[in-house]
């Protein structure tokens, strides 16, 4: 464990001069930070808002899906292969 190298005091410096660099700089850092997270959070809450809106579905749920073509197409065959409307040989 050596000396200190210049990195060390670079850093070492700046924390000292954020924490005892003058009155009220910690609590006015704090400030903006909570403002941004409420910021955020108000934003987050107005998207889902508009979310839920845009698809009529309460509670942003997705509707399931409809039958696929390939259902439709085997719902009209019945028995062998055979269209339900086609007569039988």
């Amino acid at each position: 464990m050596g000396s200190l190298s210049i990195w060390h005091w670079l850093i070492v410096l700046a924390v000292v001069l954020v924490l005892f660099g003058g009155g009220g700089k910690i609590s006015t850092l704090m400030g903006d930070v909570a403002r941004g997270v409420k910021s955020f959070k108000k934003n987050m809450a107005d998207d889902e808002s508009m979310e839920a809106g845009a698809s009529g579905q309460p509670g942003g749920h997705i509707a399931p899906p409809g039958p696929t073509i390939d259902a439709q197409k085997d719902a009209s065959f019945s028995g062998a292969g055979h269209p339900s409307g086609s007569p039988r040989s």
